[in-house]
């Protein structure tokens, strides 16, 4: 018995189209105009395959997928759109969509999508994992779970203004992905996208790079400016930006669409009398709240798969991953989040000489985790380390100050030792060490080359 596909399109002849073509490929086509009716036949339990249109008339099918979903969770769904974004993949994504079809199509592409859809078994599941793989690596943000469905949401709503966003989260979790897909989706995408890290940054430096003529706010006119670790602003600093945000004239205020993110609550912050009370009020009007990936452990396979299919077009060797490792993957709590996990995986891929990468292989590269030593204890000793060592420093050229050029000196000190064992580690491999530390190759090129190290070999 032929299967039986539920076709949802209201451009007349595009379905007139595909009704045939899937019915010259043996498949019994039932089509219809309109998301009711689509829905009322998946209830019924009609079908075994749903190939939609997102829009028809004024109904969108994400908005009747989760019940679809609810009535017949093994029922493969393939979405089409001819609003190829970004927005429009990520709600299919996380609507739970088995693929997603941006118009227009070849219809070889879509039958070959169809038959992956269709045929099942575990040669099926893996194949149709692989080819969301190579698409999700491409989107700015990866993830079906619920807690990255309601960023999905926000995002949405969002995007078309012109509201400033606060976007909390801790370190790796994404923040800056999603400030730019904001920003790519919105009224001002044709305008740049200018970002800038206040970490560490001290008021006179901010005069200059932030508020000046040449500043940050100057370049971001027209588009939007990105302002990461808002919670580490100096108050002389704060004053200053709220005081701009505040400008009752048109021309004193900054033509750019703010959008700032924190590693910490600024509400907390603002409470606790360490953030401007005016200028948190003036920031927190859209909050998206980054999960940690603790928090979404059911992505971590969509994750992987992504991460690895980067590394294969970064020119790391193609590798996959089994399900054992990646329920070794979960059973990590991932203090880093995404960034920790992408170069988990790096690693992984450029020293394991199996194709496929195991639990084995993750529990290697999470061996610290998995000795007596607690992470966050080995990390506590290591910064204790460069505590004395920067004590040192003051300590000898008290009742003075260090000589200029501290910073750039003691750095020197971690990244010589550093790059130097990973190109031990990897027999002088640059690609491979490059993978390990998490910079490309050209940026460790520059560094091998300043501090004067053996480069070893180019491949």
């Amino acid at each position: 018995m032929s299967a039986r596909i539920l076709l949802a399109e209201d451009d007349n002849s595009l379905r007139l189209v595909l009704s045939q073509a899937l019915g010259k490929e043996g498949y019994d086509v039932r089509a219809t105009g309109n998301v009711a009716t689509l829905s009322k036949w998946v209830r019924d339990g009609e079908g075994d395959l749903v190939l939609s249109d997102v829009y028809m008339g004024d109904d969108c099918v994400f908005d009747a997928l989760p019940a679809m979903r609810m009535a017949r969770p093994h029922l493969p769904v393939i979405v089409m759109s001819a609003q190829s974004t970004v927005s429009t993949a990520l709600s299919a994504a996380g609507a739970g969509a088995f693929d997603y079809m941006p118009k227009p199509f070849d219809l070889d592409d879509l039958m070959a999508a169809v038959k992956r859809a269709l045929i099942g078994g575990p040669d099926a599941k893996l194949r149709a994992q692989a080819s969301r793989a190579e698409k999700e690596e491409r989107l700015p943000l990866i993830g079906r779970s619920a807690p990255m469905q309601d960023v999905y949401r926000v995002m949405a709503r969002v995007a078309g203004t012109d509201l400033t966003v606060l976007i909390e989260g801790e370190s790796g979790t994404g923040k800056e992905r999603v400030a730019r897909a904001i920003h790519d989706h919105g009224r001002r995408s044709s305008g740049p996208f200018v970002a800038m890290s206040l970490a560490g940054a001290q008021s006179t430096q901010l005069e200059r790079e932030l508020f000046g003529p040449q500043g940050k706010f100057a370049q971001g006119q027209g588009g939007t400016l990105f302002l990461e670790d808002i919670d580490e602003l100096p108050q002389d600093s704060q004053t200053r930006l709220a005081g701009l945000l505040h400008a009752e004239e048109p021309g004193d205020r900054p033509d750019a669409r703010l959008i700032v993110s924190s590693q910490r609550s600024l509400a907390t912050l603002t409470r606790q009398g360490a953030f401007r009370q005016d200028l948190f009020y003036r920031l927190n009007v859209v909050v998206i709240r980054m999960p940690p990936l603790r928090e979404r452990l059911e992505d971590i396979g969509d994750l992987a798969r992504a991460f690895l299919v980067r590394a294969k077009r970064e020119g790391l060797p193609d590798k996959s991953i089994d399900n054992a490792a990646i329920e070794r993957l979960k059973a990590h709590t991932f203090p880093g989040n995404l960034r920790e996990l992408e170069n988990l995986l790096r690693r992984a891929t450029a020293l394991s000489p199996a194709s496929v990468i195991t639990a084995r292989e993750i529990a290697r590269e999470l061996g610290h985790a998995d000795n007596n030593v607690a992470p966050e204890d080995a990390a506590d000793g290591f910064e204790t380390a460069v505590a004395r060592r920067v004590e040192g420093e003051f300590t000898a050229a008290s009742p003075g100050l260090p000589s200029a050029g501290l910073y750039d000196r003691l750095l020197a000190e971690v990244e010589r030792p550093l790059i130097n064992q990973a190109l031990q580690a990897t027999r002088g491999n640059q690609i491979k060490a490059a993978a390990i530390l998490g910079i490309n190759r050209n940026t460790l090129r520059k560094k091998i080359q300043a501090l004067g190290l053996s480069a070893g070999r180019g491949d």
